[in-house]
Order: C-alpha cells, then structure tokens, then sequence
C-alpha cells in the first residue's frame, strides 16, 4: 500500500492493490452493504443510515465503537464515472447528516483500475487547509484508515471462497 502526505500541496494519496474484479471492489465501495462490511477499523463497526450513490446524494454513516459509542460522518458525492471513479466531500456530522463546521472536511477522488484478476485503487484526498490535514493525521487517520482496507481485502478474499 502506499500512503503519502504531501503538505504543500495539503493532500494524502493512497494506493491499494486487491486481489478482485473490479467489479467487486467498486460494489464494496459504493454499496450500503459492501461498506459496512468494512468501512472501520476493527473493533469498530460501519452503520449506514442513509445512502444515496448518485451525483449530489449522500451517504451518512457512523463508526461505532465496541461500547456502541457513535462518531457520525456524511459523504457527499460529488462526481460518479460508474466502475472508474467517483469523488465526495467528506465531513464529520451529526446522526442527520448536518456537517460538524468544527471539524476538519476533505475532498476524495476514487480511481479504479484492474490488470487482469487485480484491482488498484487509488485515492486522493484533498484537505481544505493544512491545519486540517495535520488534524486528521493526529487523529490516526492513516492506521485506520490502513486497518480498513486490510479488512476490504480480508472480505474480498473470503468472498471469493
């Protein structure tokens, strides 16, 4: 995997190989069902309330930690390219989807490509400002979010089963 932070130009680029279609990795990333699966970092747990994958819908969710605790987030998608790419802002918010304006909100860009019974996605986050950036690697953005994706391709794998 690769993960890089590049702070002059505020931005986190991801890369992860998975060892499944395309097509399946971009259900895994565009469905209710396919991210709750594995949209948090173990012991934590996905739970999506609201999803709308179209240009302009929105998915609201919360991680939900291993004494039921909820940390709310919304995303909003801002571009859809079905199977290729998609982009949302992403925010911290409350069970409803209004934006938490204290937290810090990112822009990400999702490219998926494949090479025969491989499938590469590539991330790109955007953040509004350096200071939000540093914020969300304090927070341990990139454990979890590598946590995360270790549990996508533990569900791909056993999928294929």
């Amino acid at each position: 995997m690769k993960f890089e932070v590049d702070k002059a130009n505020k931005t986190i680029d991801i890369s992860r190989d998975f060892e499944a279609s395309q097509s399946n990795v971009w259900h895994a990333f565009t469905t209710k069902e396919g991210l709750d699966a594995w949209w948090a970092p173990a012991p934590w747990k996905s739970k999506t309330t609201q999803m709308d994958f179209v240009v302009g819908g929105k998915r609201i969710y919360a991680m939900v930690g291993p004494a039921g605790e909820e940390h709310w987030a919304v995303q909003i998608f801002t571009a859809i390219s079905a199977q290729d790419s998609f982009g949302f802002e992403d925010a911290f918010s409350d069970k409803d989807g209004i934006v938490n304006a204290a937290m810090p909100s990112m822009h990400w860009s999702l490219n998926f490509s494949s090479s025969g019974a491989q499938c590469t996605v590539a991330i790109l986050i955007k953040a509004q400002s350096l200071e939000a950036l540093e914020q969300i690697i304090q927070m341990g953005f990139k454990e979890g979010f590598t946590m995360t994706l270790d549990a996508l391709a533990a569900q791909l794998s056993s999928s294929k089963k």
